[in-house]
C-alpha cells in the first residue's frame, strides 16, 4: 500500500506542466485613441492539478476560481516625455560644451543632428511655426551665430541659390572679420500675432590689440514674418539699429533718436523688392524650439 503511494505521488509529480500543468498566460490589448493609453490585461498563471484518471480537477470548480487579471494603464504621451527631457538635456550639454556650437567638431555636429532629428520626430506642438511666440535665447547653432538673424538671412535670400558661394564668402568675410569680438547673448523675440521677428545680437569688438578697448552693443534687427505654412515662416527685413552702446555720447545719441538703418528700404531701392527667408520650424514646447534655414543649419533656442 505504501509503495502504490509513493508511485502515485512520483506519477503526480511527473504529471504537472504536461497535460494538466500551469494554464497558458493570456494578455490583450485595449486602446483608447483619446486618451492615448494601453490598457494592459496581464493573466496571472493559476496551478491546476489532477491526480491519474480524473476528468478534471476534483478540488474545485472552474466557476469559483478568483479572477486573477490585473490592469495596469500606460500612458504613452508620458513615455514620449521621458524621452523628450532625456534627448534635450544631452543637446544642451553638447551646446554648452561646443560654445553654442562654435567649438563643435565633426563628431559632436553629427549627435546633435542625431538628437535634433529624434526631438522632431516627437514634436509635442501642432502647427509649431504658429506656435512659437515668446522670447527665446540662442544656445546651438550649426553655422555662424549671426546667421541667425534676420539682416544675415536677407543676405542669403538675396544671392538665392545660384550665388549660394557669394554668400558663403561674405558671412566668411564677416566671420573673420569680427574673430576679436566676443558674442553675448543672442535673442529671437516673435510677437503674440506672428507678424514680426526682432532679433537681438550683443558683440564686444576690441579696438586695438593688447588694449583693454572695447566697444560694446546690441545689434537689434527686425523683420516682418507670416506663416505660410505650420512650420514655415517668410521674414522681410525692415530695420537694423544698435542699441547698449559704451562709447560716451554715440549710445545717447543712438538711443534718443531711435537711430535705425531702413535696410529693407534699401533693398527695394537695389532690387525692386525685399528678398524673402524662409525658416521652418519642427520642433517647439515650452521650454525649447528648433528651427532650419533654407540650407538646413540648426538654431536651437531655449525660452527665456
Amino acid at each position: 500500500m505504501l509503495l502504490n503511494s509513493v508511485l502515485s505521488a512520483l506519477y503526480f509529480g511527473a504529471t504537472i506542466g504536461r497535460s494538466h500543468g500551469f494554464s497558458k498566460p493570456s494578455s490583450s490589448f485595449v486602446s483608447s485613441s483619446s486618451m492615448h493609453r494601453q490598457i494592459i490585461q496581464i493573466r496571472t498563471p493559476t496551478l491546476i492539478f489532477s491526480m491519474p484518471g480524473d476528468d478534471y480537477p476534483s478540488d474545485y470548480d472552474a466557476d469559483d476560481l478568483q479572477s486573477t487579471t490585473k490592469t495596469v494603464a500606460v500612458d504613452e504621451e508620458e513615455g514620449d516625455a521621458a524621452i523628450r527631457d532625456e534627448l534635450k538635456r544631452e543637446l544642451i550639454l553638447l551646446a554648452s560644451v561646443t560654445n553654442r556650437g562654435m567649438c563643435a567638431s565633426a563628431e559632436e555636429g553629427n549627435l546633435v543632428v542625431d538628437l535634433v532629428t529624434q526631438l522632431e520626430a516627437l514634436n509635442p506642438t501642432a502647427e509649431p511655426g504658429i506656435n512659437s511666440q515668446g522670447d527665446w535665447e540662442l544656445c546651438y547653432s550649426s553655422t555662424q551665430s549671426f546667421r541667425s538673424s534676420p539682416f544675415f538671412q536677407a543676405i542669403r535670400a538675396f544671392f538665392g541659390d545660384d550665388n549660394k558661394a557669394m554668400a558663403e564668402n561674405a558671412f566668411d568675410i564677416h566671420d573673420k572679420a569680427t574673430t576679436a569680438s566676443r558674442v553675448g547673448k543672442v535673442r529671437q523675440i516673435i510677437d503674440e500675432s506672428n507678424t514680426e521677428l526682432i532679433s537681438e545680437y550683443e558683440l564686444s569688438v576690441g579696438l586695438m590689440p593688447g588694449l583693454p578697448l572695447v566697444v560694446k552693443g546690441t545689434v537689434v534687427t527686425s523683420a516682418e514674418m507670416r506663416v505660410i505654412a505650420p512650420e514655415t515662416w517668410e521674414l522681410r527685413v525692415k530695420g537694423t539699429k544698435v542699441k547698449g552702446s559704451n562709447v560716451p555720447f554715440f549710445d545717447q545719441y543712438l538711443d534718443d533718436n531711435a537711430v535705425e538703418l531702413p535696410v529693407g528700404e534699401f533693398y527695394k531701392t537695389v532690387n525692386g523688392d525685399i528678398p524673402v527667408a524662409v525658416l521652418k520650424t519642427y520642433y517647439v514646447d515650452e521650454a525649447m524650439r528648433i528651427t532650419r534655414d533654407v540650407d538646413d543649419n540648426l538654431y536651437v533656442f531655449t525660452r527665456v
